[in-house]
């Protein structure tokens, strides 16, 4: 065999060896767990969830006017210069200063309330002991209606629902055992069951400052 024949076989072995070894070093390498460092998974389960960084606010929270810290005036949405007052009657719709008019809501579970009625402008000085709503039915076939009594929280009669409207979350519908208060044409303010139906009204609490200690 000549010397050049003899070079050029050698070549050819020595390149197919290199190149087998090339290929080894490329599935070791990434066989070996070593060389990703600490694997992405463990990063990604160590950082917080969105609800555990920052948590939601409750809201079934009542607002400041049902906090039982604030005095309200109430108005039905579809009144419109008439307010709610407690007469010596009944509470009613009115347009002077008659009746109690001032009315503390005092939670006594979730959006179950006392409502505290206090004298307003015109109803003697200062704001006097404060009576609650209470739902009385004065018999012979006549609707519902709301009167002053003293205040008892172990009387389901005062135990007022007062949720958000959802049509207007700035207003509020009032009930007793569902009866909703409503305005009714002949008889002005009653308490009604509705059924099915939808409630009739609802009522806006318009801030008149920190309720008076009682």
């Amino acid at each position: 065999m000549s010397m050049r024949r003899w070079l050029a076989g050698a070549g050819v072995v020595a390149l197919a060896v290199s190149t087998a070894a090339c290929g080894d070093a490329t599935p070791d390498a990434a066989a070996t767990p070593e060389a990703t460092g600490t694997p992405a998974a463990s990063a990604t389960s160590a950082a917080p969830s969105p609800t555990e960084a920052s948590p939601s606010p409750d809201s079934t929270a009542n607002p400041p006017v049902l906090s039982g810290d604030r005095q309200v005036t109430i108005t039905r949405v579809d009144a419109f210069e008439s307010g709610l007052s407690l007469t010596d009657e009944r509470l009613a719709e009115v347009d002077g200063d008659e009746g109690r008019q001032l009315f503390v809501p005092t939670p006594v579970d979730g959006q179950t309330f006392l409502v505290k009625s206090y004298r307003g402008a015109g109803g003697g000085p200062g704001t006097g002991e404060p009576v609650c709503w209470q739902v009385q039915n004065p018999g012979n076939s006549q609707p519902l209606v709301v009167q002053g009594a003293e205040c008892k929280e172990s009387e389901p009669r005062q135990l007022f629902t007062i949720a958000p409207n959802p049509e207007n979350a700035e207003t509020f519908l009032i009930s007793n055992n569902s009866a909703f208060l409503r305005n009714s044409q002949n008889n002005g303010l009653i308490m009604e069951e509705l059924g099915d139906a939808a409630p009739f009204d609802s009522f806006r609490f318009n801030d008149n400052g920190a309720a008076p200690s009682s």
